[in-house]
């Protein structure tokens, strides 16, 4: 794992006509670790795909079992389950039992924030 204080910059002299250099170094403090980023961009992929994007839409509201979320996209139960389980794994959804069936719903409010947000962008 590199540490903030750890990073430096690779750029060969004379590369850039003038590097603020007070600024690079205030950038490089701040920035997270390699590994939090990459699981930042790992999160993203997640919201890459629509159809996983139309199952979190379809959660907004309301919590919903495999078969509602199919019926409602027009998908198949196994197609629904598998996005169910990616969503689940990067901890976009979660679920409860009641008897034989799963209910599955946001994970909390980041992700109906991060939804909301994403719809603002896309409607400006």
């Amino acid at each position: 794992m590199v540490n903030k204080e750890e990073k430096q910059l690779d750029i060969p002299e004379g590369e850039f006509l003038a590097a603020r250099e007070d600024v690079v170094k205030k950038v490089l403090e701040q920035q997270p670790a390699d590994e939090i980023l990459y699981d930042l961009a790992e999160l993203f992929k997640v919201f890459g795909d629509s159809t996983r994007i139309k199952i979190l839409y379809s959660l907004f509201e309301t919590e919903l079992c495999v078969y509602d979320i199919a019926r409602l996209l027009n998908l198949s139960q196994s197609s629904v389950s598998h996005q169910l389980r990616i969503l689940k794994t990067s901890k976009l959804v979660k679920f409860r039992r009641e008897g034989k069936s799963v209910f599955y719903s946001l994970d909390d409010e980041h992700v109906r924030e991060i939804i909301s947000m994403g719809m603002e962008h896309v409607e400006e």
